[in-house]
């Protein structure tokens, strides 16, 4: 049994890698991850229906909206820890987000930090991963590493509580949608 999860493992691991001869095998690696992340956390979003953004699957978790706002609350703090770009909003506006914005304000703003995530891993490179960050000017006490790896970790944990959520209203995320 060890063997072939070993096997599946692999296999898993070998559809997602970049190629081995990189000089930035772990800024590619997460240059890869941020398309992947993007789309079905968009294709999810977009999937939901607006009446369902209030839909949350018990007293103590967020609603839908609630979780689009939180990513891109997430993604711009994070990005702009490596980004050499201004964030395209103030920890005000982020604050200030809800999971009551309307749908179309919650897909706009997701998308506008998922492309700014893309342009600070566009920008980065594996010889800055020891650099101390800082968010919105405060430092952050944490290295590029250490925000990368935080970043990869949150876009998986946010889609498969979204992939969750959009199951308990009968509607198939987007990586498991028949192919097309």
């Amino acid at each position: 049994m060890t063997l072939e999860l070993a096997a599946v493992l692999c296999a898993s691991i070998a559809t997602i890698q970049g190629p081995l001869s990189t000089a930035n095998p772990v800024t590619d690696f997460l240059r890869t991850i941020v398309v992947r992340s993007s789309q079905n956390l968009e294709q999810s979003a977009d999937l939901m229906p607006a009446d369902k953004y209030s839909f949350r699957p018990t007293d103590a978790q967020m609603t839908f909206g609630e979780l689009m706002a939180h990513v891109v609350q997430t993604n711009v703090a994070l990005c702009s820890a490596i980004s050499s770009k201004p964030a395209p909003m103030s920890p005000e506006q982020l604050q200030a987000m809800t999971g009551k914005d309307s749908k179309n304000a919650l897909i706009r703003n997701l998308k506008q930090s998922f492309e700014y995530c893309r342009e600070a891993l566009a920008a980065s490179s594996d010889t800055q991963l020891s650099a101390e960050t800082s968010m919105f000017g405060r430092p952050t006490g944490q290295s590029r590493a250490a925000v990368l790896i935080t970043l990869a970790m949150d876009w998986a944990d946010h889609y498969s509580t979204a992939a969750n959520y959009l199951r308990l209203n009968g509607i198939l995320p987007p990586t498991a949608q028949p192919k097309k």
